[in-house]
């Protein structure tokens, strides 16, 4: 069986295809035979030892794929080691999807879709009128939060992009403008994956009792202190938020995947999708997210 394994850290080049037997369903284990799986901005962090939580090497990263069941059935999953041809999930993790979604458009919802729909709702907050920036907005996540935001009651909907081709993609999903930093106007809601600089932009460009919600380190320049007085003189809110242990949340899955799934049948909602790689060119992938090459939803294919 064809897999992509890390066995010490460091950037894409590390990423190796392998040849490892295939795995062997224990009890509750579902064998799913992989269409696609999801490339995600948290699996760098694995491949180069930045992550959350550390994962013992070697490592066959991935965290969702697309497959069939050997009873027949096309079902979306999380899943551990998703960059293979076979794959294990546990049953309560495995959710039925249509012939006609496209994977790419299902695996854009799982990790990604979660975290943009958790975002706005369990960590922002957010409430009708409100104004929402979103850092990376031509990504998985803020592809997906830009529409969100506007669905659930944002008034303004502002974006911030790197390239002249990604304000025009996210200008046609529906932010209201494009904006760098200082803002014109403060901001109730700010969601940042990037760090460094741009949340210390962010952090200043709050709104009275506005959230700035902080879910990664791109930039990769370390987490930046927050002054607690700092806070209070702006009236402000920091909130982390991290995908992982909410999907442990009861309720937490189900529901929003239900309704996201639901919006993309009632076309109300597009996930952004890009390239699919070959899954033994993992390593170009992920250098291409790195060097911010994507836009929406990668994918690798067996």
């Amino acid at each position: 069986m064809l897999a992509i394994q890390f066995d010490h850290f460091g950037g894409p080049e590390v990423l190796n295809p392998v040849e490892l037997p295939p795995p062997v369903p224990g009890p509750g284990d579902i064998l799913i035979t992989v269409e696609a799986a999801g490339v995600n901005f948290a699996d760098t962090h694995q491949v180069d030892g930045s992550y959350l939580a550390a994962d013992a090497l070697p490592y066959v990263p991935g965290s969702e794929v697309v497959g069939r069941t050997p009873d027949g059935r096309r079902v979306l999953a999380r899943v551990s080691h998703g960059y293979a041809e076979q794959v294990l999930a546990k049953e309560s993790a495995v959710h039925e999807i249509p012939e006609t979604l496209d994977a790419a458009e299902a695996l854009a919802l799982l990790v990604q879709g979660l975290t943009a729909w958790h975002l706005l709702r369990t960590s922002a907050r957010l409430r009708d009128g409100e104004s929402v920036v979103v850092h990376s907005a031509a990504g998985g996540v803020g592809s997906l939060a830009v529409q969100l935001a506007r669905r659930f009651g944002a008034g303004r909907v502002l974006a911030q992009v790197s390239t002249p081709a990604k304000e025009r993609l996210v200008l046609d999903l529906g932010a209201d403008a494009v904006v760098t930093y200082p803002l014109q106007e403060k901001a109730d809601v700010i969601l940042d994956a990037v760090g460094g600089e741009l949340f210390e932009q962010a952090l200043g460009s709050l709104a009275s009792f506005g959230r700035l919600v902080t879910y990664g380190s791109a930039a990769r320049t370390g987490f930046t202190p927050v002054d607690p007085a700092r806070l209070g003189r702006l009236n402000a809110s920091v909130v982390g938020f991290w995908l992982r242990p909410t999907l442990a949340v009861p309720g937490a899955v189900e529901g929003p995947l239900g309704e996201l799934l639901a919006l993309v049948a009632a076309d109300r909602l597009k996930p952004v999708t890009g390239a699919d790689y070959p899954l033994a060119e993992a390593r170009r992938a992920h250098a291409d997210l790195l060097a911010r090459r994507t836009v929406g939803k990668v994918v690798l294919r067996p």
